[in-house]
């Protein structure tokens, strides 16, 4: 993971003894203060169990109260909205220097409190977050322009990109660093201001960051912090008749949801990032070790909590015994030690809900017929630790490898050609990603092109980079994160026709 995302924009010789502390209340406007109702809720570890912090608990009327600070701050008149690009710019470079001087900090918190490998959570999460606010930084430059267009008569003709408004932003816990940096990145080099929520089961590292939005010199009001749950706070801000546009990272139940409340309220924009079943699938000419690795990659990579994660590993009936032979001995070999022991390769998962959903469907697997290979069960008595589990003579009826499990859970499958594999490989609700394993160019580009899906590997899994569009096709969502598409999911698009008058007669 290092080579893919450490690059040269990251340092460890960079991070900062100085600490953050753990904030737990809500930020508004750029201030710390308890929630209205003067609710919290725990921040529990998944590795132990024990509670990190409690944690302010936001509700409809914060959510009120964040929404009008945007709103002031959005408003023509307010420093951010007087700010030239180049301000902006300066602002979210001196973020990203913070969150690298105290990368170890954050990293250390984003473990405790989702259960990632703490080496993980330093070497990809905290470093693609630094290098997606630089990345945006780079943006907001002078660099988000409209076009000027010919058209019939004397007339001039342009248009201008422009901040769509006020944002509610609703992130996922299974990434909360990367997801906050996702979303935060695009809006704010397009000018907007944001009302945030963070999941309830991974509060912290949001607030650790909106610590460091106050200190780099964010003006009061352009990023809000709420803790809460979905059904409250989340709604609340899907609602509200002064967002101009929610996004939303999460599932396909509650992106419905967010859809239903923006079109009642005040049809405000709408991009969603949703689930996913992604197929891996691994031709008879592959490099079995390669597909291995690649398969190992996608699955179990954050405990199987991706929401592109390659779940359906399709592979050719030729070397499906081979390869179901490798994948176990290499599941069996996976290092499940403390999160902050630096040989972790998997921690727990997130926590009893999810612990208990995975569980289930790994009975739903066994009941239907499907052969458990390996894994299966709990790992340890303490904390939600489910071992790596692999599943052979899945069909494609089986739940297992119809619904997104969301855990370590893979489900293998025999399948005989290339035409059979498109049709079932694109037989899913779902879009968001696939894999292809093959030595043969052709065909790669062939698959690659004929699946459905927002985006595909070949020979490799579980790839980013802030400039590469991250979304799906079908029930996967809605718009793009990442790149230079996202930008467009936070701007407005005005078109300017001015009369120009005819040159005087003496001219």
């Amino acid at each position: 993971y290092q080579r893919r995302v450490h690059g040269d924009t990251f340092s460890l010789s960079a991070v900062s003894t100085m600490p953050i502390g753990i904030p737990t209340q809500l930020l508004i406007n750029n201030e710390w203060r308890n929630s209205v109702s003067g609710k919290t809720f725990p921040a529990v570890n998944p590795t132990d169990e024990s509670v990190i912090a409690d944690v302010q608990e936001a509700d409809k009327e914060d959510v009120d109260i964040a929404v009008a600070a945007a709103k002031a701050a959005f408003d023509k008149n307010a420093p951010w909205r007087k700010m030239s690009g180049r301000q902006r710019r300066d602002l979210m470079l001196k973020l990203a220097d913070l969150i690298e001087q105290n990368a170890e900090e954050l990293a250390n918190m984003e473990s405790l409190d989702n259960g990632k490998p703490k080496t993980i959570a330093l070497i990809v999460d905290v470093a693609m977050t630094v290098r997606c606010y630089r990345y945006y930084a780079g943006w907001a430059d002078g660099k988000i322009v409209g076009q000027t267009i010919p058209i019939e008569g004397n007339y001039f003709c342009y248009t201008r990109h422009e901040p769509v408004g006020v944002v509610g932003q609703i992130i996922p816990w299974n990434f909360p660093l990367l997801m906050q940096a996702w979303k935060l990145g695009p809006a704010l080099a397009a000018g907007c201001t944001v009302v945030l929520k963070s999941s309830e089961k991974t509060p912290l590292t949001a607030l650790m960051i909106g610590k460091l939005i106050v200190e780099a010199g964010f003006p009061p009001g352009v990023v809000n912090i709420l803790s809460g749950f979905g059904p409250t706070a989340g709604q609340a801000i899907a609602r509200h008749p002064h967002v101009d546009k929610v996004a939303f990272t999460g599932s396909c139940g509650v992106g419905r949801k967010i859809m239903q409340y923006a079109a009642e309220s005040n049809l405000k924009r709408v991009s969603l990032e949703l689930g996913g079943k992604s197929p891996l699938i691994i031709f008879d000419d592959a490099d079995l070790d390669k597909a291995v690795e690649t398969a190992r990659v996608g699955l179990f990579f954050n405990c199987g909590q991706c929401c592109i994660a390659s779940s359906r590993v399709f592979v050719h009936e030729a070397v499906y015994d081979a390869f179901v032979a490798k994948c176990i001995e290499a599941a069996k070999s996976t290092k499940m030690l403390h999160p902050t022991d630096p040989g972790c390769d998997q921690g727990p998962v997130v926590d009893k809900l999810q612990f208990d959903r995975v569980l289930s469907y790994i009975e739903k697997g066994k009941n239907e017929g499907a052969k458990l290979l390996t894994g299966g069960a709990r790992h340890g008595d303490k904390g939600f630790w489910i071992e790596p589990t692999i599943f052979g003579e899945v069909e494609d009826h089986h739940t297992i490898a119809k619904e997104e499990i969301f855990g370590p859970v893979m489900s293998v499958i025999k399948f005989k050609s290339e035409e059979d594999i498109i049709r079932r490989a694109n037989d899913s609700i779902y879009g968001l990603g696939g894999g292809v394993v093959t030595k043969d160019i052709s065909r790669a580009i062939r698959v690659s092109s004929a699946l459905q899906a927002g985006t595909v590997y070949v020979n490799c899994y579980n790839v980013f980079d802030v400039a590469c569009p991250f979304g799906g096709f079908k029930q996967s969502g809605i718009g793009r994160d990442l790149g230079e598409y996202s930008l467009h999911e936070y701007t407005e698009v005005k078109t300017v026709i001015m009369a120009v008058d005819p040159a005087p007669k003496d001219a």
